[in-house]
């Protein structure tokens, strides 16, 4: 029987189908089945193989108890990046980087291969950069920019995956062969040997497979750049991100300067771990300390906002919180939540309003995470609902108080992990007082905590800080002094 001269793809997930649909049944995505034509490939090494590519040989297993090789590292001198990557480049491993269109990708791997580049003498790595977007004069203009002229690193535009890998595959520690290369970005090659179009999900899977295919057998680097969908997810199919050893995202506002750069899958190191840097005229700058960066607005006598003491990874986070509540003029109230899960929000008020009898349903409620930073911790929960009665009551949090912790379906706080690490932070950048949920872990019991803590067991107790009396007064008085004549 012929086989069939196209078939249709989900450049959503890669799900195949005989004919077109309006909705792939795989993933759900409207409009994204496209036809393409098929063709039996040819290896790009050269000439066709039998249909069993394998060799016939029999290979060895080993066991637990053997000794592992220990993983050599190349450290960029970039702190946060290798803080992110888990302390370093790891040789003959893929990184896939994805990010929002001018957010910063090309800039951040240009200076992490410069730092590579200008490394001690006799120690710096062989870095080329590959750009299938750019010119070669528009990478030296950037370079320029950056202050990497001087770098040792070497620039081409190509987006044909059958001249790369000829470039490329030479032997390890031969004259000229590299060991770290970028490639920016992956929706932009293809591969010769089918007729879809670059970007495709064949292609785009074929590409990044030759790719790392070749960095696994010649032992270098590859670290690849990934567009974004407009749901902030890396664009191709998912196979993708399951191909490559790391996955990065490089998140930000474009309204703000700061650059969080988050680490989602790492077989080389941890997870959730976050690089913080600041966007300038001359590039990306590290944060060695995004709390205080996060914080440098924030005053006090704020109504509608609290400071959360989170945690990214390893490392504790002190970021603001604010909340805004007014009346609502429309049936169904407005929920805008920006940096947090919409989600979680309707929980939190839920809970206010069925277990503390707070007034809710016919208001409109906004909720911002300042700095551009996006929460994923449930230990927010009780920041969120600090800022939200703050905003409802009229009355600002206590002076100088951090908040963090659970809440549940009930009305109860729940405990959350690593609250040492939490409270040291905040008296690092001069808080005195946290409100908390009680402590579990009997192993530090007996410590005494750098800042003091108000346990709280219910949410009525984060309440009863707010005298609504007293902000209704407030309340008056402003609304007095608005309509006094000037």
């Amino acid at each position: 029987m012929a086989q069939p001269r196209s078939r249709h793809v989900c450049q959503a997930c890669g799900a195949v189908y005989g004919k077109w649909a309006g909705r792939c049944e795989a993933c759900g995505a409207w409009n994204t089945i496209v036809e393409e034509a098929t063709r039996e490939t040819v290896p790009l090494g050269g000439k066709r193989r039998a249909r069993d590519s394998g060799t016939g040989r029999k290979f060895a297993f080993t066991d637990l108890d053997d000794t592992p090789v220990e993983v050599p590292r190349r450290i960029t001198g970039i702190a946060e990046f290798d803080r992110v990557t888990g302390g370093g480049l790891v040789s003959g491993s893929a990184l896939l980087i994805g990010g929002d269109p001018g957010i910063g990708k090309s800039t951040l791997l240009l200076q992490v291969v410069g730092a590579l580049a200008q490394g001690k003498a006799g120690t710096a790595p062989r870095c080329a950069y590959i750009s299938g977007e750019e010119a070669v004069d528009q990478m030296r203009l950037r370079a320029a920019r950056l202050n990497l002229t001087s770098a040792a690193i070497q620039l081409a535009a190509a987006t044909s995956i059958r001249d790369i890998l000829a470039t490329l595959d030479t032997a390890p520690g031969a004259d000229g062969a590299p060991e770290v290369v970028v490639i920016d970005t992956i929706q932009t090659m293809y591969v010769d040997s089918l007729e879809s179009a670059p970007g495709t999900v064949a292609q785009v899977r074929a590409s990044a497979q030759e790719l790392i295919r070749l960095a696994k057998r010649r032992g270098f680097t590859v670290l690849l750049v990934g567009h974004v969908t407009k749901e902030g997810l890396i664009a191709g199919p998912m196979v993708l991100e399951h191909m490559v050893d790391t996955v990065l995202y490089f998140e930000g506002e474009r309204g703000h300067q700061f650059r969080i750069l988050r680490a989602v899958k790492n077989r080389f190191g941890p997870t959730d771990e976050i690089g913080v840097f600041e966007m300038t005229d001359g590039g990306l700058i590290e944060v060695p300390n995004p709390s205080a960066l996060f914080l440098s607005e924030y005053r006090d006598d704020v109504i509608g906002a609290a400071v959360f003491a989170g945690m990214e990874g390893t490392r504790p986070v002190l970021v603001e919180i604010q909340a805004l509540i007014a009346p609502s003029s429309f049936a169904t109230p407005r929920r805008a939540v920006v940096g947090w899960d919409a989600g979680r929000l309707a929980m939190v008020l839920a809970v206010l309003e069925a277990r503390c009898g707070l007034a809710l349903a016919g208001r409109d409620v906004y909720l911002n995470v300042a700095g551009g930073l996006r929460i994923t911790e449930p230990a927010a929960d009780l920041a969120v609902a600090a800022a939200l009665a703050s905003s409802l009551t009229d009355l600002p949090m206590p002076p100088k108080t951090v908040v963090f912790g659970e809440i549940g379906l009930s009305g109860e706080v729940r405990p959350v992990g690593q609250r040492d690490s939490r409270l040291k932070e905040a008296a690092k950048l001069g808080f005195t007082q946290a409100l908390a949920p009680p402590r579990v872990d009997t192993a530090s019991a007996g410590r005494r905590p750098a800042i003091k803590v108000r346990e709280l067991r219910r949410l009525a107790d984060l309440l009863a800080l707010f005298d609504g009396t007293r902000g209704a007064r407030r309340r008056r008085e402003r609304h007095q002094n608005q309509a006094a004549p000037q």
